[in-house]
C-alpha cells in the first residue's frame, strides 16, 4: 500500500468532516433542484473575480459560475474534486466553499498510473505518491478563505468520510477510469468509493469530454479524452446512482473530431501534434477547448 502522506493533518482534517455533520445544510437532494440563492452566488462571483489572470482566461471554456451553480455546490459544503492535477478548479472550489467545507482532492488508483506509458516512468511513478503534499502545498499560494483541504487515492479513501461528502466532482476526469478499466476493475473501484462517501441524497457531477453520437465505441473508449453521454449515463446509473439533469453549459459545438486520429489532446491547452505547423495550431485554437456534456447525478 501507498505510504500515507501528511497522516497527522488527514486525521484531524478527517475529524472536522466527522464532527461537522450534525449542522450540515439540508442535502443536495434539494439543492441541486434550484439554482443558488443570491448571496451563493454573489460569493462565487467575488471568488471567480479574485482569481489570476491565467485561471480567468479558461473561464471562456470551463464556466465555473454556471457549471458550480448548476451543481448546486454551496459554502459549506463537503466536495470531492477527482484528479484536481495542477488546482485550477481546486483554487476556485476552496476558496467558495471556504473554512466551514471542506476540500477533498481523490487521486487515481496509484497502481492506475503505471499503464498510462510514455511520461508514467519509474521517476514519475515515484513523485506520485507524493502529489497530495504538493496539492496541498501548492494551495498556500492560493488567495482567500480556504477551506481545509485532504488528500487519498481511490481504493484507499478512509472509513472517517463515509456518508459524510456533499458533492463528488468528476471534472475531465471519467475518460482514464473508463480507458484502463479492464486492466483493474478501476471504474466499478471508483463507483464504489463514491457510493460510500456520499450522503443520501448527495450528488455527482461530471464533466466530460463528449464524444460525437456517430463515433465508435473503440474509439470513444477514453483512449482518446471522449467519451459517449449515453454511456456515461450508463455506467452511472449501473453504479446505483439516479440521473438527474444533464446542461449545455459546456457545449462547444465546433469541436467535431474524426476518428481514428483526432484526440482531445489537439486542442487547447495541450495542442498536442501542432507544435510544427503554425496554420493548424491556430485552427485548434481557433476551435478552442473540447465538447463537453455536463451530467449530474444523485445518490439516492
Amino acid at each position: 500500500m501507498m505510504k500515507r502522506v501528511l497522516p497527522i493533518i488527514s486525521l484531524i482534517l478527517s475529524c472536522i468532516i466527522a464532527c461537522g455533520t450534525t449542522t450540515q445544510k439540508e442535502s443536495h437532494s434539494q439543492l441541486a433542484s434550484s439554482a443558488l440563492d443570491s448571496n451563493d452566488l454573489a460569493h462565487l462571483d467575488a471568488v471567480l473575480a479574485s482569481q489570476p489572470e491565467d485561471v480567468k482566461m479558461r473561464y471562456a471554456f470551463r464556466h465555473p459560475r454556471e457549471t458550480l451553480s448548476f451543481f448546486g455546490i454551496e459554502p459549506g459544503d463537503n466536495v470531492i474534486e477527482v484528479l484536481p492535477g495542477n488546482g485550477w478548479y481546486s483554487r476556485i472550489l476552496s476558496a467558495y466553499i471556504g473554512r466551514e467545507g471542506n476540500l477533498i482532492g481523490v487521486d487515481y488508483n496509484p497502481e492506475m498510473w503505471a499503464h498510462f506509458g510514455g511520461f508514467a516512468t519509474p521517476e514519475f511513478l515515484s513523485e506520485r505518491r507524493f502529489w497530495a503534499a504538493k496539492w496541498i502545498t501548492d494551495a498556500r499560494s492560493w488567495e482567500g478563505n480556504l477551506s481545509p483541504l485532504l488528500g487519498y487515492e481511490f481504493g484507499q479513501i478512509p472509513s472517517e468520510i463515509t456518508r459524510k461528502v456533499d458533492a463528488v466532482l468528476f471534472i475531465r476526469a471519467l475518460h482514464h477510469l473508463v480507458r484502463f478499466d479492464d486492466r483493474g476493475d478501476y471504474v466499478k473501484q471508483a463507483m464504489d468509493d463514491v457510493q460510500r462517501v456520499l450522503r443520501p441524497g448527495g450528488i455527482v457531477g461530471i464533466v466530460q469530454h463528449r464524444a460525437p453520437k456517430r463515433s465508435s465505441a473503440k474509439w470513444a473508449d477514453g483512449a482518446n479524452g471522449y467519451l459517449k453521454e449515453k454511456d456515461v449515463i450508463k455506467l452511472m446509473e449501473q453504479a446505483g446512482f439516479e440521473f438527474v439533469a444533464k446542461s449545455e453549459i459546456n457545449a462547444n459545438p465546433a469541436d467535431k473530431p474524426k476518428a481514428p486520429d483526432d484526440s482531445v489532446w489537439r486542442l487547447p491547452p495541450r495542442l498536442r501534434g501542432s507544435e510544427n505547423n503554425p496554420e493548424l495550431r491556430q485552427f485548434y485554437k481557433e476551435i478552442g477547448e473540447s465538447d463537453r456534456m455536463t451530467l449530474m447525478f444523485r445518490k439516492p
